[in-house]
Formats: C-alpha cells, structure tokens, sequence
C-alpha cells in the first residue's frame, strides 16, 4: 500500500511545516489542535516524556534596588507531535494552545 501525504494545514503562524505526517490528533499541522496566545522560543532541556518535551526559557529581570538586572529562567512543559523530532540541546518555538493535560499549555512547531 502507497501511503498518502498528509497536507499540513496553515496555524495562522509564520512557521514551516514539517515535512513528515503524523497522525496525532494534539499537532497543530495534522491534527485539529488550534493555537493561540504566546509564542515561545527556547531550549529543550529533557524528550524524555511520553510526546512531551520541557523547554528551558532564559530572561533578563530589573532589579530597581541594585539598577542591575539579574538572568532568570522558566520551564514549560510543551507536547511534541511526532512529525517534529527534537532532542534536548534543540532550540525550539512552542505556541500556546488548550490545556493537553495538568501541566501542558503549549506545543511544539517549530524547530530553530
């Protein structure tokens, strides 16, 4: 049997799709996940989750009583469509989307 392509559908981002299908029912591409809010650009830390992987985000915070400001970071955790291979050390963009589960706000389209 031939299997057919899928066609990636548009997410409303200016993202590249991926060139393999998935059938995933939670990707933004080849299922029906919408994605809305914030995009995050980040480092993977761990893929060692079942379709979920945890992205590592560093920011710059001021601190008024020093003048200074003082290097911060945040963990999401994001689901990983099976389309997308990514590893930790990746650079990756995740996008907001409906809660996946307790901790999972996020997916990922995008690897850098």
């Amino acid at each position: 049997m031939a299997e057919k392509k899928q066609e990636a559908r548009n997410i409303g981002l200016n993202v590249k799709a991926p060139e393999e299908s998935c059938n995933d029912k939670n990707c933004p591409f080849h299922g029906t996940l919408p994605v809305r809010g914030q995009v995050i650009t980040g480092i993977v830390l761990s893929s060692k989750m079942q379709d979920t992987i945890l992205v590592k985000k560093e920011y710059m915070s001021y601190v008024p009583k020093y003048e200074r400001y003082e290097k911060r970071t945040s963990k999401y955790s994001a689901h990983c469509p099976p389309c997308i291979k990514v590893n930790a050390g990746d650079q990756v963009k995740i996008a907001e989307c409906r809660p996946l589960s307790k901790t999972t706000s996020f997916v990922t389209i995008e690897k850098l």
